[in-house]
């Protein structure tokens, strides 16, 4: 059905594009004075451009009484042939079209680098069974499914990697230049692109839970149409209408002169002023689209151009949300820190806790080598785990694991871990053979760019502020680090409400950044909400206006000013648009202008304001920053 709607609506505009170009050539044979035909050359415009005008116009009067300005250029049209001004006519139908197919044209491209997702769904799958290789429909896909991807082939659902590895382009989602490598246990999403190396996967997330789909959702959410402004511009227009009938008529009654208000009904067509809005808001959302944004509602950047304070969560957007080994301090003089690290990560290597995975993750990641497996494995539920590592006996877990086995932590260790976890840290103590060996220190990491972007925020002219439900210690060293002098730590999903509320109860319109399901109530609740569209919960990102697919938050400053930018556009373009048509009205009144220049005025403007919206799918902040 999408499929069709897609053709039809291409199909509609290469009509559009033949009428016109047969209309053009009709006008320039009629101008020359050219008339092979027993009829006037104009009149294959006016059949051409004007009849559609004039149906869409008598449709929507029909129907809704929708009072817009097809309604004024089809009694323009008429009027024009009616006093034998053909050309005129003929003129005011064309250029009309031309001007609607150029709107289509800048929100066309406005969307295409949104709507390119959806053409990214994979449609078939390779599934494992007992029986070998089974080719299925991607929407058969089950959860728990493994699945076999081989190179240059798309990833038709979310999952994890359970044997092979592989370079995965995942451009699409994050916008990264090059490819990311994948192993065993690495997750991967729907709508990426494996590059190298054939791999197995075992489904996670399928059908409408997969990334894809979820981009393609907000997508589709996507429309213009819902900004306040629009109403404005619309409910302008019909009251534009409304006066160009009355003053065409007190012209043609005063003046006695039938051109003169036909000339007025073609130049007060509000067509400027109707594509003022619509087109700057779908260039606007095309900009933030390639910045890795995608805007849900129509008016959300209108909204954000007025936003004073910026409120983030902490974990997962000013953080990267996974904690991170930080600092490894041993107790024994004998003992390296290399040597302390990797018992511990020997010993976690089967937990199933997410500090034991992040452990062996950093420890991956730092040393560069492989860890033997463990003997004699023990989880202990809210304590930590023991393990044999090669001939000791490991334990790692918290304070009381080591207390209620009798293993003594010398005094100034205890304090300097203390110090520790007063900047937010979580401490892994570790023993061998009834020994304390020392510690490990993991901490959630600022992302590289936060700093930089808090800055940028700054002279913007709005307030960071962190809104986090970490204890104060862990939100004020974040804080510090960030420079965000406003912090409000400890906060339940109501305490965020509550401090949303007391913001916006003095004028202060904020913007909620976050992405876990706590914080959706301050979402819903912010007068704009942008959600870690990656990482970020479904109910979060669907409680947001607007998503952010990279998670990269260094491009927020960007979308800030894009939107006080839009809103500028915006304002120049009502503002010619309305003095364009009042010189114009002048002009018809007093007999300068005759309907073929006035129309060539009149939709010389409406060009005018397309061209100037087209603008911001290019306009970038570097200019403005640098």
């Amino acid at each position: 059905m999408e499929k069709l709607e897609e053709l039809l609506e291409w199909g509609g505009m290469k009509r559009e594009i033949i009428f016109l170009v047969i209309s053009g050539i009709a006008l320039i044979v009629s101008l020359v004075g050219f008339d092979p035909f027993p009829f006037h050359m104009a009149w294959i415009a006016i059949v051409l451009c004007g009849i559609p005008i004039i149906l869409e116009a008598v449709i929507g009067l029909v129907t809704a009484f929708d009072i817009k300005a097809d309604v004024l250029v089809s009694i323009a049209l008429i009027a024009s042939v009616m006093i034998g001004e053909d050309f005129a006519a003929g003129e005011v139908a064309f250029i009309m079209q031309l001007g609607a197919l150029l709107e289509d044209l800048t929100v066309a491209k406005a969307r295409a680098g949104i709507e390119k997702l959806v053409h990214l769904t994979p449609r078939t799958a390779r599934k494992l069974t007992a029986s070998g290789e089974q080719v299925i429909s991607a929407e058969q896909v089950q959860v728990g499914d493994i699945l076999r991807v081989l190179p240059g082939e798309t990833i038709p659902v979310d999952g994890i990697i359970c044997s092979g590895q592989t370079s995965i382009n995942q451009a699409v989602m994050t916008g990264e230049s090059l490819p990311v490598d994948k192993s065993v246990g690495d997750p991967v999403s729907s709508g990426t692109v494996n590059q190298f190396g054939s791999f197995d996967m075992k489904a996670t997330k399928v059908g409408e839970d997969s990334s894809i789909q979820r981009m393609i959702r907000l997508v589709q959410s996507a429309d213009a149409g819902k900004a306040k402004i629009v109403g404005i511009a619309d409910r302008w227009a019909t009251w534009i209408v409304i006066i160009a009938l009355t003053a065409a008529a007190l012209t043609w009654l005063i003046s006695g002169q039938i051109i003169r208000a036909v000339t007025i009904l073609v130049v007060f067509c509000p067509c400027a002023l109707v594509l003022a809005t619509p087109t700057a808001i779908m260039a606007a959302i095309g900009n933030a689209t390639k910045h890795g944004f995608l805007v849900r509602e129509g008016d959300a950047l209108e909204r954000l151009a007025s936003i004073s304070n910026l409120t983030f969560d902490k974990t997962g957007t000013l953080t990267y949300g996974t904690p991170t080994v930080v600092a490894v301090k041993t107790a024994l003089p004998g003992i390296e820190k290399e040597t302390l690290y990797a018992y511990t990560a020997c010993a976690e290597l089967r937990s199933e806790h997410p500090l034991g995975k992040a452990i062996v993750q950093c420890y991956r990641a730092d040393q560069k080598k492989s860890l033997p497996e463990p003997n004699d494995f023990q989880m202990i539920p809210g304590r930590g785990v023991q393990a044999t590592v090669g001939k000791k006996t490991i334990l790692a877990g918290n304070q009381l694991l080591l207390k209620e086995k009798q293993i003594r932590i010398p005094k100034e260790r205890l304090q300097e871990s203390e110090n520790y976890i007063k900047n937010g840290c979580t401490i892994i103590f570790v023993a061998a053979d009834q020994q304390f060996l020392g510690f490990l220190a993991l901490s959630d990491t600022v992302r590289k760019d936060a700093a930089a972007t808090m800055s940028k925020i700054k002279k913007t002219g709005a307030v960071p502020v962190l809104l986090t439900g970490d204890h104060e210690n862990a939100a004020n060293h974040i804080a510090s680090q960030l420079h965000i002098e406003e912090v409000h730590a400890n906060c339940l999903p109501e305490d965020k409400l509550k401090w949303i509320d007391t913001y916006q109860n003095q004028n202060k319109q904020v913007c909620m950044i976050g992405d876990g399901i706590n914080d959706a109530p301050a979402l819903k609740r912010a007068y704009v909400g942008i959600a870690m569209g990656g990482i970020g919960s479904d109910i979060a990102v669907d409680a947001a206006d607007i998503a952010l697919v990279n998670d990269d938050i260094k491009e927020l400053p960007h979308l800030l000013l894009l939107a006080k930018r839009m809103m500028v556009t915006i304002k120049c373009n009502l503002t010619f648009s309305m003095a364009l048509n009042f010189i114009a009205i002048l002009l018809a009144i007093t007999g300068v202008l005759n309907p073929i220049v006035g129309a060539l005025v009149h939709n010389a403007g409406s060009v005018l304001v397309i061209i100037n919206s087209a603008f911001l799918l290019s306009w970038h902040t570097k200019k403005k920053n640098n």
